[in-house]
Order: structure tokens, then C-alpha cells, then sequence
């Protein structure tokens, strides 16, 4: 049995006439991932009407996303930007608000040379090639802090700064054309005229392990990607995300979710709203700990971080001898397992939300092969300032991120429409394991 994209596969089409060298894409290329994703562009389940205009909205190449362990653990899809269109692989972030792509470098992720460089094409956007990109000025209302501008119509500024150690992106604002799909039978193609970052000075984890070439803000501010589709009338203010066991995953605007699903209330903060939930009692194997957190729901960030006391009280319940801590490994707790080691004894994880709905955690702990030693580690991190469920903890899931309704929804899902499984050709990941990656905001989105 081979892959149908596979070299075997290939040579075999070529060879008896039935596809050219044209027909058949570059492996790693944008045509590559596409064409992998073609079939699984629905979510299993989904009932959309034939012409409705308010049906979910999807990314023109598809719904698919893609955990990359090399780069940071994140989910990430490809985007399509411009006239003509440009595309860009760019990490998908419920912790901040701000879509930007690298464009006018000054400081950006290399795009040869590098260990990720050979895996995937990464663009540059270029502002003077798309027949439909503006400059945003400093009148706009999306641009924050006018005064701050040297002038009423010069290019508006921006400047973040991320959760991860010294990580920021800094450039203008532009506008231009987001490619759209609508999710129904018809798929109908939208373009939708969008706000982002021209990113030209990137710093920290964008310029090596993270969003190289880009990150997609999901957050509830009106710069983000959902509250100007939601503004224009393009979709239902509420999207969803799925995140598959396998890595793959689902991305869906409009999308409000099923009256099956489980659900909390966000704790919303009008200066600055962002997803965040209350979390009433962590059930760990048998033992309840009752706590009163609050914590945000973030893609952005690869594994959980909880302050203290929470941290500790959590993790001092599993009852396996831990091992010495390995400065290589970003999780204090680890244990050692072996080879026959019995998957049940690996404790279960719970949490119930404000409002009594319970969030079982599937994928509480990731297992490290080390020098033929197999350890598994609670892939919870140790945090100074906030909690955040990661998107390890949302594995299983689709989330429903509803801002109309302000409340956060999940149900137990696979993400797949059909029984076919498409690897996508990444290179696996080899033992060690990278910096835990949150591209959740310091600050919000601001400028200079």
C-alpha cells in the first residue's frame, strides 16, 4: 500500500501516461498540503444548508490544520493573502488578537538556511505586488493610539509583545484581501478585505522555533480576523477549532457549534477581552482538588501553565517515583515508564468549570524516548503570572470559541469527515523536545 502522493505512486502515474510532471505537486509545496487536505474540508457531522450565505466560513485552501512539533507544538495552516494570491503557513492563536505575515524585512525568520526551511515554502508579503493592498493610516479606527502618529495620514504603526521570553513582531498595518471559502456545497469563494500586520522586525521564538512565517490572532478585539468577518456580516460572531489526536486538526468561522456540547461562560474584560474561563476542581486519578482559577484558552501556547499553588497541589498527586529533573526537558514532572508499562497507570485528568461542565483532558502528559529510556512528563509548566490551558489539554476537542453568546463549548470530536487519515510529509520531530512555545500577549496589541 502506498501514499497517493507517494514517489511510488508518481512514478507509476508518469510512467503510464496518466499524469505529467505539471499534474503532480512539489513535495512540502502550498499545492502539496492542499491537495492532501482536499477531501477532508468538513467536519464530520455538519449540517449546512445548500445556499445559505450566513454558512461557516473556511481558509480557501481548505479547513485542515497541522500540529508541527518542530515548530513549538502549534497548529498551523495556510492562508491565502492578495491579488494575486500569496500564501502563508501561519500558526493559529486564541491568545492574541493581531494576524501579521513577514513582509518588508528588516529583521524576519530566515527563509533558507534553516531547519524548518527545508519542510515548507515560507512567502513574504510585498504590499507593491498586490493590486489590492493598502496602507492603513493613522485616521483608521483600527489603529490604536493615533495621536502617536507623526501624522493624521501617515502609515499606522503597531508593535506586540508575546508570553514567550523577548518574542515581538513590530511593523505597519495593512489591508487587503483575505481568500475565503464558504463551507457548504456550493463553496463559494469569498474575499474578504482584512486588517494585519506587515511584519518587518520579528524577535525571540519568531525567528527560529515558532510562526516563522506568520500568526493568525483569533482574540475578541476588533483588530482580529473573526470580529471583522463577524463586522462585515461574512459569518456568526463564533468560530471553532478542532485538534485531532493524530496532530490534525480543523478551523471553521461562523461555526457556533452543537447543542450536545458542553459549555462555560467567559469572564470577559472590556478593556481587554480575551478567552478566559473559571476552573472550579482539577480532578487528578482519583484525588479532587478544589480551586478557584481563572485561565485563558489559548492555540497559541503549545502545553498548560499554572501558577502557584495550583501548580504544585496538581502535580504532587500523581503517585509514580519521579525522576531527577533533565535541564533538556521543559516539564518538572517525569517519570519513568517502561517499555510494557501499563497506559492505564498514567494518572487521568479532569477539570470542572464555572457552571458545573466537566473538561476531561485526553492528552494530559507527553512521552520523551531519551538515550533508550522512555519517561512521560505531565506537559504542565510552571507560570509567574497567568493560567493557560494549552492546546495540548484541548486535544479531543472541538472548542467553540462563541463570542455572541460569550461562552466557550466542546465536545469529544475526531475532526475527520471520512475514514481516511492523510499524513502530511513533515519531517518527524526526533526525542528531544522543544521550548514550550505561548504566543499568548503580555500586552495587547499596541503601538509605538
Amino acid at each position: 500500500m502506498h501514499h497517493r502522493y507517494s514517489d511510488q505512486v508518481k512514478n507509476w502515474s508518469i510512467s503510464s501516461g496518466k499524469l505529467s510532471h505539471s499534474d503532480w505537486p512539489d513535495k512540502g509545496s502550498f499545492d502539496y498540503y492542499a491537495l492532501l487536505a482536499h477531501r477532508d474540508q468538513i467536519l464530520r457531522g455538519r449540517h449546512l444548508s445548500d445556499t445559505d450565505t450566513n454558512s461557516p466560513l473556511i481558509f480557501s485552501d481548505g479547513n485542515s490544520t497541522l500540529r508541527i512539533s518542530s515548530l513549538g507544538f502549534l497548529h498551523y495552516t495556510t492562508v491565502q493573502l492578495g491579488t494575486p494570491g500569496m500564501k502563508f503557513m501561519v500558526a493559529l492563536d486564541t491568545g492574541s488578537d493581531l494576524f501579521w505575515v513577514p513582509c518588508e524585512c528588516s529583521k524576519c525568520a530566515p527563509t533558507q538556511g534553516s531547519a524548518y526551511a527545508s519542510d515548507f515554502e515560507l512567502s513574504i508579503y510585498n504590499p507593491e505586488v498586490s493590486s489590492t493592498s493598502k496602507k492603513v493610516t493613522c485616521n483608521n479606527l483600527l489603529c490604536a493610539h493615533r495621536n502617536r502618529c507623526p501624522g493624521t495620514f501617515s502609515n499606522c504603526p503597531y508593535s506586540v509583545s508575546y508570553v514567550s521570553a523577548q518574542t515581538s513582531t513590530s511593523g505597519i498595518l495593512v489591508e487587503d484581501v483575505l481568500h475565503l471559502t464558504r463551507e457548504d456545497k456550493n463553496h463559494e469563494s469569498v474575499e474578504a478585505y482584512v486588517t494585519f500586520g506587515c511584519g518587518q522586525v520579528q524577535s525571540g521564538s519568531f525567528l527560529d522555533i515558532a510562526a516563522p512565517n506568520g500568526l493568525f490572532g483569533l482574540g475578541m478585539e476588533t483588530i482580529s480576523v473573526p470580529s471583522i468577518l463577524s463586522k462585515d456580516g461574512l459569518t456568526a460572531d463564533s468560530f471553532s477549532m478542532c485538534f485531532g489526536n493524530d496532530g490534525i486538526g480543523r478551523i471553521s468561522f461562523g461555526d457556533k457549534g452543537s447543542p450536545y456540547q458542553q459549555e462555560t461562560s467567559f469572564n470577559v474584560n472590556p478593556s481587554h477581552p480575551s478567552y478566559n474561563i473559571t476552573v472550579t476542581q482539577i480532578r487528578v486519578g482519583t484525588t479532587l482538588i478544589d480551586v478557584d482559577i481563572t485561565a485563558l484558552f489559548d492555540s497559541g501556547t503549545s502545553f498548560t501553565y499554572m501558577v502557584e499553588p495550583t501548580y504544585t497541589r496538581l502535580l504532587e498527586n500523581v503517585q509514580d517515583k519521579r525522576r531527577q529533573h533533565d535541564s533538556r526537558i521543559p516539564f518538572e514532572y517525569c517519570y519513568d515508564m517502561s517499555p510494557d508499562a501499563n497506559a492505564s497507570l498514567i494518572p487521568s485528568m479532569s477539570l470542572r468549570m464555572k457552571g458545573g461542565s466537566h473538561f476531561t483532558v485526553y492528552n494530559p502528559i507527553i512521552v520523551i524516548s531519551t538515550q533508550g529510556e522512555l519517561v512521560y512528563c505531565l506537559a504542565v509548566v510552571k507560570s509567574m503570572e497567568l493560567n493557560i490551558i494549552g492546546q495540548n489539554f484541548m486535544t479531543g476537542y472541538r472548542v467553540v470559541f462563541d463570542r455572541e453568546r460569550l461562552v466557550l463549548g466542546w465536545e469529544k470530536f475526531n475532526c475527520y469527515d471520512i475514514e481516511d487519515s492523510y499524513t502530511f510529509p513533515v519531517k518527524p520531530h526526533n526525542t528531544s523536545v522543544p521550548p514550550a512555545v505561548a504566543a499568548g500577549l503580555v500586552c495587547s496589541y499596541s503601538q509605538w
